[in-house]
């Protein structure tokens, strides 16, 4: 876990993203006002006041495992323009027969599901974290059986790889509570009620009608 000794505007800003709240739901959680809160985002290297500190100490560590490690992400200084790298998530698309495992998101003003994923930190293999993003929310094991292939996501514009599994062990169990409200095994035939066709990597579909 990231030790803050002085938060500031960046790293503050940093902690709202990783636990995915607006200005308006981050300033509830502080007790302060979102102007407060926008004012950090336009001001990165501002000094919150010593109760805004405890406040914030407060929030970060009660955070899940889950929010950290994004936190962890979100809160390193920017890099040289010639060593950015574009963000990249891994997504596991994981079979157990003809199910395939679903998480529930929480969402700024909505619920939607999604297949597990998680963040890959520069250098880390996409399979690698795949397996472990899913077992981290959903408690589920899971080996790789191929990679599907990148894009960039048409929602979100990170660099989105996908990665077929298959089930290894594990019950089913929403592990990341403050990410997810849900976890389940969906019927392969069943899939597109949960997540709309044009939302889903053409190269999954393929792969789960041959599955």
């Amino acid at each position: 876990m990231i030790v803050v000794t002085k938060w500031t505007g960046r790293t503050a800003a940093a902690l709202q993203d990783a636990l995915h709240e607006t200005n308006e739901g981050f300033a509830e959680l502080l007790g302060a006002a979102p102007r407060t809160v926008a004012g950090w985002h336009s001001n990165p290297d501002l000094v919150p006041r010593s109760e805004m500190q405890q406040a914030l100490a407060t929030i970060y560590e009660r955070a899940s495992e889950h929010v950290r490690r994004r936190f962890s992400l979100l809160s390193r200084p920017p890099e040289e323009p010639t060593q950015a790298q574009a963000l990249r998530v891994a997504i596991a698309v994981v079979l157990r027969g003809d199910q395939v495992l679903l998480v529930c998101r929480r969402g700024d003003d909505a619920l939607s599901w999604q297949f597990p994923a998680g963040m890959c930190k520069p250098g880390a293999a996409v399979s690698s974290v795949a397996v472990q993003e899913t077992h981290a929310e959903t408690g589920v094991h899971c080996s790789v059986r191929e990679e599907l292939g990148t894009r960039v996501h048409p929602k979100t514009g990170v660099l989105a790889s996908y990665v077929l599994c298959d089930y290894l062990a594990g019950e089913a169990t929403n592990r990341d509570t403050v990410e997810n409200t849900d976890v389940t095994w969906v019927p392969l035939a069943a899939l597109t009620r949960f997540i709309p066709t044009e939302n889903i990597f053409p190269p999954i579909l393929s792969a789960l009608e041959a599955a």
